[in-house]
């Protein structure tokens, strides 16, 4: 019998292995395994499939070990990998490495141990007197951790000498491996059974116990909380230790009482996550939902894609949980996905009082522990539904029955690195289209993708323009940067109107929301005398100021150091912050509104696991007036009193060097200024611009979205954009700048020969030249969407780029392809 498995290697093919007879009965498709890759390596794979065919090309390894006792990925899962794979022009193994959670897979540490076919007498191979040491001390100890051998090797020669050892033939290297995911356990202590079977041993043991006061009273309080002859079940589940202890109890008497085995103490199994049982929470939908839900299933009938597109606040998410509803009571599993694990701390409070513990929430936020619970519970059938970021879409689900993706059009769908480089949106429907589920795409901005698949009749789509409620839109205000700084009227980057708005929401006791997307203090410091601009060492940008940590830091690696005191290039002091991040506005609000309670949501200060959750209890409470943040406080966010949403600087987001810049304007723009007034009081939304005639903004604020749509739309046909085109975007990597140009141009001739309807543009060096000392070119392909040429296509490109990396000069080359580039 053999297997063919996955590796968690960027390379193309399965790897066959033969299945020893101890092991044929426990081995089957979705089995983790351990199996010898190379001369050195064990590495932990997943059996895709098990048949009788022994390779061609080599002699089969064996197995050495099956990890599981059920198959912890499905035959569906593996498909989808497959597809993903193809689809996204990179290897199954790295699919597999982003679909595990960390702890399914093993740990690994270098260990050494004598060859078995090793000859010290054998001439030809002199050992010098280190060499010898490591291997007398190997033939006492039969293997031994790298590390270990620093004791009796001081200094950072130890890795020199195994390599020589290594050459010789000397020793082995492998790799030890270890279960990561550890189930928690709680302590807990009952009464030894030996005393249930009659009352008198019982009044014998207190007999004993006489005039030991403290072990009595541990035992009368156990009898107490626990009475064992009435419900005996109850001393088999025990008591948590510290539950006598809280009750006054000694820790030595209870300890003493295990040791005379009166007690006895053990460990169980338990979840990281609260037991949420199904609250009474009901969700009544208004006439204008209940319409939109029959339409739904009307669409569904024939098409299995539907775009929801509902304006800010027109309650998307009570019609989610009456289709979710009616899902899970048929028996199938539903998947919820959010763009940000950010959006999914606000929503997960009011579905667990709807779903209770059917709900399972999975995001790179929770611990690898608590992410393999979500996996087993999945797998195990406890969790039905679950609600996740685009990881969630690995999981182990074998029936799903419906699929939705809020905030559909969101950027942070798509994976940028490392591969799969996939859109968590496209790979969505593709998953629910295997599962022979239905997928709702939600979204007061639809993607143009998306819209326009709609209006081609691809998609379904059913349109809610009507807030919940009461509630009304928000008025819009354009203010004028460039006329208030004319007339002196910009103070600290706020213009007139929005500083008065903001006063008056003060004064009626409301709360604002103000929207900068830029992090960081300023985008760079500058010196007046010269114009030296501080740069990152390892990339080509500049760096960015951070007032509170007091350092400049480069958010593209990670470089930071300390502001200088004086400009390096000329000596002078005049060095000044050119730019506004969302620090410099947390400072300046409270210079304007020193009354005023302000806090800051943006990645700095949200990467703990509950800084996001934090930030948004104080908010709801009230405990926060102001809040400033990044794209982070433009989706999800539903809260009473906000009453004035304001954006600093529209122009940042329009003038970006992307065909997407006008969109992304639009959605982001409208998604903040849905969180104003979203009850029965109208908010206002103050939008900062130097450019105040840009049509988008009217369309911005009339809400046209068709208008805009179309306008858009002509261009991207014009000019051969999506959605009229495949985009797939190849970048070369290299330390040498030279020698990434040249793979660039080689990779560019040769994709130039693939026969397919396609525009090549490039190489040309990246809008962001040098990151981490490597430096960047790329080739744009804009290719004809035929589901076959592009199949073709990627499959030739992939081949292409094998072929130049065959080149010893192109070796170290690092290429990159991104299909459906953001």
């Amino acid at each position: 019998m053999y297997a063919d498995v996955i590796l968690p290697v960027p390379i193309p093919k399965w790897f066959t292995y033969r299945v020893e007879a101890e092991f044929q009965e426990q081995i089957g498709i979705g089995y983790r395994v351990m199996v010898p890759f190379g001369n050195r390596k064990i590495l932990t794979g997943i059996v895709a499939k098990v048949h009788p065919k022994a390779p061609e090309i080599y002699q089969a390894k064996a197995i050495l070990d099956v990890l599981d006792d059920f198959p912890v990925v499905n035959a569906l899962q593996i498909k989808f990998w497959n597809w993903m794979a193809g689809y996204y022009c990179c290897h199954i193994g790295e699919v597999m490495n982003a679909a595990l959670p960390s702890g399914l897979k093993l740990s690994t540490e270098s260990r050494v141990h004598l060859h078995p076919n090793f000859d010290p007498e054998a001439p030809g191979f002199p050992m010098d007197g280190r060499e010898l040491l490591v291997l007398e001390t190997l033939a006492k100890h039969d293997e031994m951790r790298v590390e270990q051998f620093e004791q009796i090797l001081p200094g950072k020669t130890i890795h020199k000498i195994i390599k020589s050892l290594l050459s010789k033939g000397a020793v082995l290297l492998y790799e030890s491996v270890k279960e990561k995911y550890s189930p928690k356990t709680e302590h807990r202590i009952r009464l030894a059974k030996k005393f249930l079977t009659e009352e008198n041993q019982l009044q014998d043991l207190f007999l004993e116990l006489k005039g030991k006061q403290k072990q009595e009273q541990v035992l009368l309080q156990y009898l107490q909380l626990i009475p064992v002859f009435q419900k005996p079940e109850l001393n088999d589940a025990g008591l948590l230790k510290n539950v006598l202890t809280d009750a006054g109890c000694s820790q030595s008497s209870i300890d003493t009482l295990i040791k005379k085995e009166v007690l006895e103490s053990f460990r169980v199994t338990i979840s990281r996550f609260e037991e949420q049982t199904v609250g009474n929470d009901s969700i009544t939908l208004s006439p204008l939902q209940q319409e939109a839900v029959q339409e739904i299933h009307g669409q569904f009938e024939d098409k299995n894609t539907l775009l929801l597109h509902g304006i800010t606040g027109s309650g998307k998410t009570e019609i989610y949980i009456e289709l979710i509803k009616e899902v899970l009571d048929s028996g199938s599993q539903v998947l919820l996905l959010l763009p940000e694990i950010a959006l999914t701390t606000h929503l997960v409070f009011r579905l667990q009082k709807v779903f209770g513990n059917k709900m399972g929430v999975y995001h790179s936020k929770y611990s690898d522990n608590e992410r393999v619970e979500v996996w087993q519970g999945v797998l195990k059938g406890r969790f039905n539904f679950v609600i996740g970021v685009r990881s969630s879409l690995f999981l182990p689900f074998d029936s799903l029955g419906l699929v939705i993706i809020d905030e559909e059009h969101e950027p942070s769908y798509k994976q940028f690195d490392p591969a799969p480089r996939f859109q968590a949106r496209d790979a969505a429907i593709m998953l629910a289209w295997m599962h022979q589920a239905k997928t709702i795409l939600g979204s007061a901005t639809p993607a143009f993708e998306s819209f326009f698949n709609a209006q081609n009749g691809k998609y379904g789509y059913v349109k809610l323009d009507k807030r919940y409620g009461n509630a009304e839109l928000p008025h819009f205000h354009l203010a004028d940067i460039l006329k208030d700084k004319k007339k002196n009227l910009l103070k600290l980057d706020f213009t007139r109107i929005l500083r008065e708005k903001i006063q008056d929401a003060l004064n009626r006791q409301e709360q604002v929301l103000i929207f900068q997307n830029r992090r960081g203090y300023a985008p760079y410091i500058s010196c007046e005398d010269c114009g030296w601009i501080p740069q990152c060492e390892h990339c080509d940008v500049s760096l960015t100021y951070h007032q509170y940590q007091e350092e400049l830091r480069c958010h593209y690696c990670g470089f930071k150091e300390k502001p200088p005191k004086a400009c390096p290039a000329c000596g002078s002091h005049k060095l000044t912050t050119v730019g506004v991040g969302t620090e410099r506005i947390e400072e300046n609000l409270s210079l304007l509104f020193p009354e005023a309670r302000i806090a800051r949501m943006d990645l700095d200060t949200t990467r703990s696991k509950y800084g996001y959750q934090r930030i948004l209890e104080d908010f709801g409470a009230g405990n926060v007036d102001i809040l400033v943040g990044t794209q982070m406080i433009t989706k999800g966010l539903d809260f009473d009193r906000v009453s004035l949403v304001g954006v600093v600087d529209a122009d940042r987001i329009l003038y970006f060097p992307d065909f997407r810049s006008g969109e992304r304007a639009f959605q982001q723009i409208t998604q903040v200024a849905g969180r104003a007034g979203r009850r029965e009081k109208t908010g206002d939304v103050v939008i900062q611009t130097r450019r105040p005639d840009q049509l988008i903004f009217s369309q911005i604020m009339s809400g046209n979205y068709t208008d805009f749509y179309q306008q858009e739309i002509r261009e991207r046909k014009q000019f051969y954009y999506p959605p009229f085109i495949k985009n797939i975007k190849v970048t070369t990597k290299h330390k040498d700048y030279k020698t990434a140009e040249n793979a660039s141009l080689h990779l560019k001739n040769l994709v130039t020969t693939i026969e397919a309807k396609k525009i090549v543009l490039g190489p040309e060096k990246s809008l962001i030249g040098k990151i981490k000392n490597l430096y960047l070119f790329e080739i744009w392909i804009k290719l004809e969407k035929s589901v076959s040429v592009q199949e073709y296509f990627k499959k030739e490109l992939m081949e292409k780029i094998m072929e130049l990396q065959a080149e010893k000069k192109f070796r170290s080359v690092r290429f990159l392809v991104d299909v459906d580039p953001f």
